[in-house]
């Protein structure tokens, strides 16, 4: 069933001849320009303009080598980190800076993540304004599937608009192509305002979730997203809407908004939401969709995680940069009974998939010595105990484990999808809610949701004695809680804000920073093309 209904996704976006990697060459050479009303002549066509800014989101979305919102996210935060591993990883102290929280508007980190989601919005106009001129009756496609086309990119484009404010706060809106020229600043609250009318005014024309949707935005994502914006909404905009994010969590809890494999379920297994079959999970509610087996790409987190040696984990074909890895402190906030531990992260001896008994070897500091890796990052092989962001070497830092690429000889092998929303998320939101709302005490209900998803972290023997009460449940323990359970996906920096923590806390090789830090600063080289653009507090005007 999945190879059926992802060939089928994939050929809408095959028939624009795009693949994922020309999302990273902006600069396509023109050879001919095709009317709107000349090109999308059938249902297959008028498809392949939906679809376009999906392939374009693999770009900036999850951890596939490119900066994007994710790398913004979690790099930033207190749970991963990018070290200098001897003579690895220095790469001009981005990542130092990204630690430290002293980035600066001129830096292509800071950059990227603008080009790369505001491109994806302009596929998302172009597509908009190319259907004003399509005469869909003749094309085959109905009145509802039109209005269901169009509510797909205007509830896509509103969640661009939602990453673009999260990370740099008041933006441009902007819903046609070079319509103005120069788009001012709209203030946050502005762009919040936006992005509700958005979703509130498409979600109902979306179909329900089922499997034949794998990918697409359906009700189940949009709701997922209002959801998040009102979760977020006392940040975002200055009001709290606690009671209209938990309006949104039960319309999809109550299955009213459908599900990828029947009602949405809480997954029973720690790695099924994540595994090259994971277009089996019950749990996940929207998600970038990828079959290595129909098509060229996958979801390469190979590129930020894996260490120069680690497809022989794996038995894979791919390995890595020997970058990101969990930070000592974020690492022990796990119980050491805490399944999450053991099955999310690689820690200790590497032995080869293909071989048990043959150890993976070092190619830098233990070249040709079996490969450890350590919570601890510094140069134990030097005998140092120093731990700082220029300290580490080879082994250093347990490893992304999440999301496992499987052998080469499956028949799924590195097909995983990359979940953006699932259960687990509405669960959390509306417990957070609920705790809000009751002055920070959990309620029944949170203390429910919260520790349904806790259990599978733990033996059975430890469920009962590890469950949340009243009187653990805080919410500064919740949000511990949300690093344990979402680590690696990208939301980690957005938790800090609405916690406080972002720019007072500090973590390992980090101190607590100035507030402005909350945002990014606009790009130096947006804000020299565009002079209606207003710079973020704390950051140089021009």
């Amino acid at each position: 069933m999945k190879r059926f209904h992802k060939s089928l996704f994939f050929a809408g976006l095959l028939t624009l001849l795009v693949s994922t990697n020309s999302c990273t060459d902006l600069d396509e050479k023109l050879y001919s320009s095709i009317d709107a009303s000349q090109f999308y002549n059938n249902r297959q066509e008028i498809l392949s303009g939906v679809l376009r800014p999906y392939t374009h989101a693999n770009a900036w979305t999850a951890p596939t080598g490119q900066s994007g919102s994710w790398r913004l996210n979690e790099m930033s935060a207190d749970q991963l980190a990018w070290p200098q591993k001897g003579r690895h990883g220095y790469d001009d102290a981005v990542w130092i800076r990204l630690h430290g929280h002293s980035w600066t508007f001129s830096e292509n980190m800071i950059w990227d993540p603008w080009r790369l989601i505001f491109t994806g919005i302009g596929f998302c106009n172009s597509t908009l304004g190319d259907f004003e001129k399509v005469d869909f009756a003749k094309a085959g496609v109905s009145d509802a599937e039109k209005a269901a086309f169009i509510a797909e990119l205007k509830v896509f484009r509103a969640y661009h608009y939602m990453r673009l404010m999260d990370l740099y706060g008041g933006i441009p809106i902007v819903t046609k192509v070079g319509e103005p020229i120069s788009p001012p600043t709209a203030p946050r609250a502005e762009v919040f305002a936006f992005i509700e009318s958005e979703l509130k005014e498409n979600i109902d024309l979306l179909p329900k979730l089922e499997k034949k949707l794998i990918g697409r935005i359906t009700q189940a994502a949009g709701y997922s997203m209002l959801a998040e914006l009102y979760l977020n909404a006392e940040v975002w905009s200055g009001t709290a809407r606690w009671d209209d994010c938990i309006a949104a969590c039960d319309k999809i809890s109550s299955g009213a908004t459908g599900g990828l494999n029947g009602a949405p379920a809480l997954d029973a297994d720690l790695l099924a939401t994540y595994s090259n079959t994971n277009d089996n999970s019950k749990e996940a509610l929207f998600q970038l969709a990828y079959d290595f087996q129909a098509t060229p790409t996958r979801l390469g987190f190979q590129g930020d995680f894996y260490h120069f040696a680690q497809r022989l984990i794996y038995d894979g074909d791919a390995n890595g940069n020997n970058g990101m890895v969990v930070i000592p402190s974020a690492y022990d906030a796990f119980k050491d009974n805490d399944l999450r531990k053991t099955t999310w992260m690689l820690i200790g001896p590497q032995f080869q998939a293909a071989d048990p008994t043959k150890p993976v070897l070092g190619t830098e500091e233990y070249r040709d010595k079996p490969l450890v890796f350590v919570k601890e990052i510094r140069r134990a092989s030097e005998g140092k105990t120093s731990s700082t962001m220029i300290d580490g070497e080879e082994n250093s830092g347990a490893r992304f484990n999440k999301y496992r690429p499987g052998r080469q000889s499956e028949a799924k092998y590195w097909s995983n999808d990359w979940i953006l929303y699932r259960l687990t998320d509405i669960y959390f939101y509306k417990a957070e809610a609920l705790m809000r709302k009751n002055g920070g005490t959990a309620t029944p209900e949170a203390l429910r949701l919260v520790n349904d998803v806790h259990r599978r972290a733990f033996a059975a023997a430890d469920v009962t004695k590890e469950a949340y009460t009243v009187a653990t449940l805080t919410l500064p323990e919740l949000l511990a809680e949300r690093g344990r359970e979402f680590i690696f996906e990208g939301k980690r920096r957005t938790d800090m804000i609405r916690f406080g923590t972002f720019t007072t806390a500090s973590w390992w090789d980090h101190r607590p920073s100035d507030p402005s830090k909350s945002l990014f600063p606009i790009p130096q080289r947006q804000l020299a093309a565009n002079p209606n653009l207003v710079q973020n507090p704390g950051y140089p005007a021009q």
